[in-house]
C-alpha cells in the first residue's frame, strides 16, 4: 500500500494536476474570504467554506476521475489485477493519495481563522470544526468518485457521474422535503422497497423462494403495522432518508456552530462503504 500511495501522490505533482487543484481551491477560497470575512466583516470562516462548496463539487470529480478509469482505458490495470499486492491495499493507497492532495488546501485554510482573529473577533473552535467537517465531507465525495472511476474506462463519464452523485447528496435535504408525509404514501413506498429488495436477492442468490419469503414478511409486517398503528408511517421515508444527509454535519458546524458527531459517523461510514464497493468492483473484473 505504501508503494502505491507514493506512486499515486507523486503522479499528481509530476503532471501538475495536484498543484492546479490546490491552487484553484485556495484561490477561490481566498476570493470569498476577502468578500465575506474581510470586506463584509463576517467573523465565521465557515461562511466562506459554505460558499465554495460548488467549487468543491467540481474539483472532486477532476481529482478522482483518473484513479481507476485511466488505467482501465490504457489496460495498465492488468498489472494491478495480476500483482501480488491485495486489491484493498491498492484501493487504500490510491484513496489516501487523493485525500492527501485534498488535505493540503485544508491545512492552508487553518490560517484564515487566525487572520480573522488578528482583525478582531473570531470563533476559532467553530471555524476549525467547520474545516474538519469540510475535509471529511470532501473525503466522502472522494470515495464516491473513486467508486465511479472503477466502474468505467472513461474518465469523463466517471467525472460526470461523480458530480451528479455528489450534487444530489449535497442538496439531499431539499430533495427529501418533496417526499410525501401521508401514511398511505409511505405505506406504499415501504411495500415498493420490500419488493425491490426481494428482487435484488433473487437476482443475486437465484433463490426465488428466499426472495418471495422476504417480500411476504415485509408486506405482512407493513400491513399489520398499518392496521394497528398507521400513524407510524407518517413521514417515515422522509425521516429515514433525511438521516442520510451527508452534508448535515458540515451545515451544523458552519451555521449552528455545533460539532455533529452523528455527521462524522455517517461520513466515515460512506467512506468505508464506497471503499468496500470499489474493492468489490475491481475484484469482479479480476476474476471475470
Amino acid at each position: 500500500m505504501k508503494a502505491v500511495y507514493k506512486k499515486e501522490l507523486s503522479s499528481f505533482f509530476r503532471s501538475m494536476t495536484g498543484y492546479a487543484l490546490i491552487a484553484f481551491l485556495v484561490t477561490f477560497t481566498g476570493v470569498y474570504f476577502m468578500l465575506y470575512n474581510l470586506n463584509q466583516g463576517y467573523p465565521y470562516f465557515s461562511y466562506t467554506l459554505s460558499a465554495i462548496m460548488l467549487v468543491l463539487l467540481v474539483l472532486i470529480p477532476v481529482l478522482t476521475m483518473r484513479s481507476f478509469a485511466e488505467e482501465r482505458k490504457s489496460r495498465t490495470d492488468q498489472l494491478l489485477l495480476t500483482s501480488p499486492v491485495k486489491i484493498r491495499q491498492v484501493v487504500a493507497g490510491k484513496y489516501l493519495a487523493m485525500c492527501t492532495v485534498y488535505l493540503i488546501p485544508n491545512l492552508i485554510f487553518c490560517l484564515f481563522p487566525l487572520i480573522i482573529k488578528a482583525q478582531g473577533n473570531a470563533y476559532l473552535l467553530a471555524d476549525y470544526c467547520s474545516i474538519l467537517q469540510f475535509f471529511l465531507l470532501g473525503c466522502s465525495f472522494i470515495s464516491i468518485g473513486m467508486f465511479f472511476s472503477s466502474l468505467t474506462e472513461s474518465p469523463v463519464i466517471a467525472a460526470v457521474s461523480t458530480f451528479a452523485a455528489t450534487l444530489i447528496l449535497y442538496i439531499w435535504e431539499y430533495l427529501t422535503d418533496y417526499l410525501p408525509d401521508g401514511a398511505a404514501a409511505n405505506f406504499i413506498f415501504v411495500l415498493a422497497i420490500g419488493l425491490g429488495l426481494a428482487a435484488v436477492i433473487v437476482h443475486v442468490t437465484k433463490n426465488r423462494f428466499l426472495g418471495s419469503a422476504i417480500a411476504f414478511l415485509i408486506a405482512a409486517a407493513a400491513i399489520i403495522t398499518c392496521i394497528f398503528n398507521s400513524s407510524l408511517f407518517e413521514g417515515l421515508i422522509k425521516n429515514l432518508l433525511g438521516s442520510l444527509n451527508l452534508a448535515q454535519g458540515f451545515n451544523n458546524a458552519a451555521f449552528n456552530q455545533i460539532f455533529d458527531v452523528t455527521g462524522v459517523i455517517l461520513q466515515l461510514t460512506v467512506i468505508f462503504v464506497f471503499g468496500f464497493l470499489t474493492v468489490q468492483s475491481i475484484e469482479k473484473r479480476r476474476w471475470s
